[in-house]
């Protein structure tokens, strides 16, 4: 049998009301049906759990209690109701309590409507930063659609700029392979931002690939978006991939009042940079600006395609 230690006993504050802290049984508490946390660190969990078994669960949950069902009728005498209670606020001390094999928590009890149930495990778990950037955006969107909250409300009650709710629900405009790359952080918020300004579906999800494979940043990837977005349909190849384009690394170097000429891409730049691929037999970097300046920049992975690339230029056997 598991025992909880000695719990601090909270501190009034002038003005306030203190919900007493009582102990029930784990069996009697439901979970939170607006639980905006989907997924959960098994090892973080094991850790807690190891933690309640030497401490006990120093902090209660958050409950409210649901009306219990029909009395029912036993050889004339009315059975009490058994009090059960639904989870407000607290689910991944309770996951762990179970697993430290405890059979009752302490909890405060408090009234809670449908709508201050998602508004209060949603704040406890932003205030803990356990939500992924995409949880977070799809309990704000719950709050919003559900109770017909605007953007500015919702900060409001979770404590958040509005630009921070905005920004945060635009991101569920994503396909379902750039969410599932930030769920599983792949990738970071501003870079499903920035892939996000791509018009092109397909082409968003060839950057998608692309920005992970080469490890980009997020100021490089913006650049691949908008490289995209001047290409169109033009910037995917037959097999669906990125073909021609390869994002500008900015020169430390260069004065920083110096501004870059816009780049120009269009069919004949295409064509070029597949020809300068193909004489040369490996990846090639074509940029031209307005103005007719620009570079090509030939990439090679060994000593060995350098040679091959030489050879090709100068047409010679040796090195």
């Amino acid at each position: 049998r598991h025992q909880a230690a000695p719990r601090a006993e909270a501190q009034p504050q002038a003005g306030s009301t203190v919900l007493p802290v009582i102990d029930v049984p784990i069996a009697h508490i439901q979970a939170n049906p607006y639980q905006p946390r989907q997924t959960w660190d098994s090892g973080a969990l094991k850790e807690l759990a190891d933690s309640i078994r030497e401490h006990g669960l120093l902090q209660p949950l958050v409950v409210t209690r649901i009306v219990p069902p029909p009395v029912e009728v036993r050889a004339g005498r009315k059975a009490e109701p058994v009090p059960m209670y639904q989870l407000i606020a607290g689910e991944r001390r309770l996951r762990a309590a179970k697993e430290a094999g405890l059979t009752t928590v302490p909890v405060v009890v408090k009234e809670a409507g449908e709508e201050q149930k998602l508004e209060l495990a949603l704040v406890e778990n932003i205030q803990r930063a356990e939500l992924n950037p995409l949880e977070e955006a799809g309990a704000y969107k719950v709050l919003m659609d559900s109770f017909n909250l605007t953007q500015e409300e919702v900060a409001r009650r979770v404590g958040k700029a509005r630009s921070t709710i905005g920004n945060a629900v635009r991101l569920l405009n994503n396909s379902p392979e750039i969410l599932q790359s930030l769920s599983s952080r792949e990738i970071t918020e501003g870079h499903a931002r920035a892939l996000l300004a791509i018009q092109d579906r397909a082409a968003r999800n060839a950057a998608l690939n692309y920005v992970i494979e080469n490890n980009l940043n997020v100021r490089l990837t913006e650049d691949l978006a908008r490289e995209i977005n001047e290409l169109g349909i033009s910037a995917l190849d037959e097999e669906g991939k990125l073909r021609g384009i390869e994002t500008r690394k900015r020169e430390r170097s260069a004065p920083s009042g110096e501004r870059r000429a816009p780049l120009v891409h269009n069919t004949e730049d295409i064509a070029l940079t597949d020809r300068f691929r193909s004489a040369l037999g490996t990846r090639v970097q074509f940029n031209r600006s307005r103005n007719g300046s620009g570079r090509l920049v030939i990439f090679f992975d060994n000593e060995e395609v350098l040679q091959g690339i030489y050879t090709r230029i100068v047409e010679e056997e040796e090195f």
